[in-house]
């Protein structure tokens, strides 16, 4: 027999199963140092960010922007989740709809009244640190909501996930419009991200809902903001900054008159705050009710994701569009196609209700990637995040009145009233967009075309 001594202990074996053990016992030294330095290295780089090794700007550039991308697509997923759960909740809880939906009102007005200290919040605590605690905050909440079991509960949790959510567009868009090479194309991209997530958030919400129940709609979720938010603490370790290097095209066009220019886009933002909105809260149950037939949630959920996608496929062209014309133009020939889809939709139902409702939702996606266009060409770049606050104040806190609009115009006359309303926001938006044409020809511009 052979005497091996290992780790404090004698083992006794033939030689052949002596060897074997302490190949064996080297195999998993070895597998627990692979495992424990690349966690240790990631503990470090937490505690000491200053120590991390600072990667090139173009890297990190991308890895920036790639979790922009995503936090846009969870953010706007995590906000439409109780809009199509909210369905489920009815049929389990016995309240009624209008009961249900009015109690996210204090969510969707936080979303807004707490976008505007977010640029203030940016130059002393920091951009990425703002863009993680939305990660958190967001998962946090969705894992409450799961817990919720009675309306003070849905409420109190739906505020605490609008405040956190309020996080993201002033943070998340001056983040992105610092590190774009192509102004259009990164916004273009980036709606893209925040379309998807809306239009998953329904089809994706319905289907758990009906397999798993409504509460595992806002565990899954929740998880995922919490991991993500982990992932981008570790892969981005500081905020890194691209103005002024060659490639990035967010230099602000000077303007003769920006008072009146400003007062008709602010005029235009809550107007079209109140569209999105209205729209987007209110899609499931309108397909719901005026689609001409019975359907399952699930189907019900799928259209209006489908709806969003199509609204995604517009930002893409909005993006191209802004890298290749003036914005006064794009903002004045997309504008038109908002009351009439809305219109359309009011008008009717079955079939020309949901054409309608797609030229809507590819107006409203389309006009979000003009909005911040307009945002990142005409303010100076040390003035943007503040900008993008009071931008996304004015467009979401206003239409934080949409929810009890919504339930009042439901409860009085149905979804026919609902979408006459939106349309007559749209219309607004078109008047403000020719007015802000015709004034800014009288203004110095430069082509607003990237350099490649």
């Amino acid at each position: 027999m052979v005497h091996l001594r290992s780790c404090g202990s004698v083992m006794q074996a033939s030689p052949p199963l002596a060897l074997y053990r302490v190949l064996l016992l080297r195999c998993n030294i070895r597998s627990v140092e692979s495992c424990v330095r690349p966690a240790a290295a990631a503990y470090d780089r937490l505690r000491n960010p200053a120590r991390t090794p600072r990667m090139s700007p173009d890297r990190l550039s991308r890895r920036t922007v790639a979790f922009i991308n995503i936090a846009h697509a969870l953010d706007h997923f995590v906000l439409l989740i109780y809009p199509t759960a909210v369905i489920a909740i009815t049929a389990e809880t016995g309240l009624s709809y209008a009961t249900l939906i009015g109690l996210s009102t204090g969510a969707f007005v936080a979303f807004g009244l707490f976008s505007l200290p977010m640029g203030w919040f940016a130059d002393r605590l920091g951009r990425r640190n703002l863009l993680a605690t939305f990660f958190g905050g967001c998962g946090i909440a969705c894992l409450g909501l799961a817990t919720a079991s009675s309306p003070a509960a849905f409420a109190i949790w739906l505020l605490v996930l609008g405040l956190f959510s309020a996080i993201y567009h002033p943070i998340g868009t001056a983040m992105l419009v610092t590190h774009a090479r192509r102004l259009g194309r990164e916004l273009g991209i980036n709606g893209v991200w925040g379309n998807l997530g809306a239009a998953t958030a329904s089809g994706m919400t319905a289907l758990l809902s009906a397999s798993l129940g409504w509460r595992a709609a806002f565990v899954a979720p929740g998880l995922v903001c919490l991991a993500v938010g982990a992932a981008f603490l570790l892969l981005v370790p500081h905020e890194g900054d691209r103005e002024g290097q060659s490639g990035n095209a967010t230099s602000a066009i000077p303007v003769a008159r920006p008072v009146i220019l400003l007062l008709l886009f602010a005029v235009a933002i809550v107007a079209g705050g109140m569209t999105f909105n209205i729209t987007t809260i209110a899609l499931p149950k309108i397909i719901d009710e005026r689609a001409g037939a019975a359907l399952p949630l699930v189907l019900t959920g799928s259209l209006a994701t489908a709806m969003f996608v199509f609204g995604a496929l517009t930002q893409l062209l909005m993006g191209r569009l802004v890298d290749r014309f003036t914005l006064p133009t794009i903002f004045a020939a997309l504008s038109v196609l908002q009351p009439l889809g809305l219109g359309l939709a009011a008008l009717t139902i079955g079939v020309p209700m949901l054409l309608g409702l797609v030229l809507a939702m590819a107006a409203i996606y389309g006009q979000v990637v003009v909005n911040d266009a307009m945002v990142a060409r005409y303010v100076p770049a040390r003035y943007r995040a503040k900008a993008y606050g009071v931008r996304y104040f004015l467009g979401f806190t206003t239409s934080g009145l949409a929810v009890p609009l919504i339930a009042l115009l439901h409860g009085s006359s149905g979804f026919g009233l609902v979408l006459v309303a939106a349309a007559s926001f749209g219309a607004v938006i078109f008047l403000c967009s020719l007015a802000f044409f015709l004034v800014a020809q009288g203004s110095p511009a430069r082509p607003a075309v990237a350099p490649e």
